[in-house]
């Protein structure tokens, strides 16, 4: 009997914990094997979203000790439902400059939630589709990287804008 009441409580915790995240809209991920190519794109589909909301927009990477770099470049494409494309070149920093990690997590994996676009609203019907490319270059080089080791996920969240 005390078993089974400690399992309902540490399952409504568990419960309360994962339904707090009332803000998220779409979260998702994509792994990247090995290594993140230069020409490898990885995309995501955007769920049909209320026109009426405005919402903010982030990209989310996991890397562990085997990045070697303290930031990411990256090139961003947002395609409309219309045709139009905007595309953005973004720059995160990943560590702070004694390379300790700036992203969350207890182990040598670490997610960074990284600012994309805010108050942004999906006025046209139809598919937006992000897709993302790492665009990696080392100092004094023009050829970019062409496997950047060390990024194991790759993901795209959008949250409801919150009015305050």
């Amino acid at each position: 009997m005390i078993k089974l009441k400690f399992f309902i409580i540490i399952f409504s915790v568990i419960i309360s914990i994962v339904s707090c995240d009332d803000k998220q809209v779409f979260d998702q991920y994509q792994t990247v094997s090995g290594a993140w190519e230069m020409n490898e794109k990885i995309s995501f589909k955007l769920p049909q979203l209320d026109s009426l909301e405005t919402y903010d927009l982030f990209i989310n990477i996991r890397n562990n000790n085997e990045y070697k770099y303290n930031n990411l470049f990256l090139i961003s494409e947002m395609k409309f439902p219309n045709g139009k494309v905007i595309t953005d070149t973004l720059e995160y920093r990943f560590a702070m400059p004694n390379g300790e990690w700036l992203g969350t997590g207890f182990t040598d994996l670490k997610e960074n939630k990284l600012w994309y676009k805010e108050n942004v609203s999906f006025k046209e019907q139809g598919e937006y589709i992000i897709i993302l490319q790492h665009a990696m270059r080392k100092n004094g080089e023009v050829n970019g990287v062409s496997s950047l080791v060390g990024i194991t996920d790759v993901g795209f969240r959008i949250e409801k804008k919150q009015n305050l």
